[in-house]
């Protein structure tokens, strides 16, 4: 469900930041490291850091205010 909202929001922002998709299911140490339960989860790194973090869906719109709040 999130694949065509991170395809909008890539669109939106262009080359501003990266989007990394992780199947959890292949990676579960990785999801094991940043303690992933649900999926969806997104997760905003800034300077290797987590800064904001949430499980379900958000739309896009919201998405986009969080990531440029953040870039601020």
């Amino acid at each position: 469900m999130m694949s065509p909202i991170l395809k909008e929001i890539k669109s939106s922002l262009k080359d501003d930041f990266k989007i990394l998709k992780i199947d959890v299911n292949k990676n579960q140490k990785v999801a094991t490291a940043y303690q992933v339960r649900g999926v969806p989860t997104l997760i905003i790194f800034q300077k290797d850091k987590i800064v904001w973090r949430q499980s379900g869906v958000i739309p896009a719109h919201e998405l986009i205010s969080r990531i440029k709040s953040l870039a601020s």
